[in-house]
């Protein structure tokens, strides 16, 4: 917020010990939950709760209410083109500097175990977290909304049933070459109904890597050649840098630089020449 005038030389020193834990925070932060972001012509009153984006509880938490050469606390207001000064004081409506009048008593924006509770009555102060301070913007602290948590949930929940249908109408080779990614040759010892079970924990667990590997032509390119070497239809060496025939030894492809050598053999498959081989070895493999 705005500053007439200088804070008082012992309400500078909470605001410093702020701007550590802050930076602290800061760098040990996840990503925050989706939220929908509020707008002041939409703005309802209501009780409000914020938490720390962290997830961290520390005892106590304070975020700077004034701007000062240790920390900048402005606005930028599209609607006049410029930066405005931010304060909080108890006994002002507002946030701007620019719209308190009189002498402003400053107030503190301090978290307990990683939450504040802010009345709806305290409207500037909701304001001023909700809408204008740095720390809402720069993903340090989050509004907790029970609306958008709720509509992330059922979208997360959506895209599992997808992953489960999906993983259902799959045929068993291509769950085998699913779980060939995950499990590697384990998937040799499993029946058809441990790889069934298998591929719908996978796609319950982890739906969005299984609809990643479920529709990338490559996964099934890759099992297919992992299965021909496996059968002895293909053979790679033993520095894995050259593909050759398994019975006449004829090399058939040399693995680029720094590639994984089934990647580099399923975009192989998808040349001309490779096309040919590709369909050669499925016959073998029917």
């Amino acid at each position: 917020m705005a500053i007439n005038k200088k804070p008082a030389a012992k309400a500078a020193a909470p605001q410093l010990m702020a701007e550590d834990i802050t930076e602290t925070l800061r760098e040990e932060q996840v990503p925050a939950k989706k939220q929908t972001p509020i707008k002041k012509d939409e703005w309802v009153i209501k009780d409000r709760l914020y938490e720390l984006a962290s997830g961290k509880k520390p005892l106590i938490f304070t975020l700077p209410t004034a701007h000062s050469q240790v920390k900048s606390l402005l606005w930028f207001d599209p609607e006049v083109g410029y930066q405005r000064e931010l304060r909080y004081a108890t006994n002002q409506r507002s946030v701007f500097v620019d719209e308190q009048s009189g002498q402003s008593i400053l107030g503190r924006i301090v978290f307990r175990n990683g939450v504040l509770r802010v009345a709806k009555e305290q409207v500037a102060l909701q304001k001023l977290l909700s809408l204008y301070h740095p720390a809402m913007h720069t993903g340090i602290i989050t509004e907790y909304q029970p609306e958008a948590i709720a509509t992330n949930e059922v979208d997360w929940i959506e895209f599992e049933l997808e992953a489960l249908n999906l993983a259902k109408s799959l045929d068993i080779d291509e769950v085998e070459g699913i779980l060939r990614v995950e499990q590697g040759s384990k998937v040799l010892k499993l029946s058809t109904k441990e790889l069934k079970r298998d591929i719908l924990v996978f796609a319950r667990n982890f739906p969005q890597k299984f609809m990643q590997l479920a529709t990338d032509e490559n996964t099934q390119l890759r099992n297919i050649g992992i299965k021909a070497v496996e059968a002895g239809f293909l053979a790679l060496s033993g520095d894995q840098r050259t593909f050759t025939y398994g019975d006449g030894g004829r090399k058939i492809m040399t693995v680029p630089f720094d590639e994984h050598p089934y990647s580099a053999l399923s975009a192989y498959f998808k040349t001309d020449e490779g096309m040919e081989i590709f369909k050669a070895i499925q016959k073998r493999l029917n």
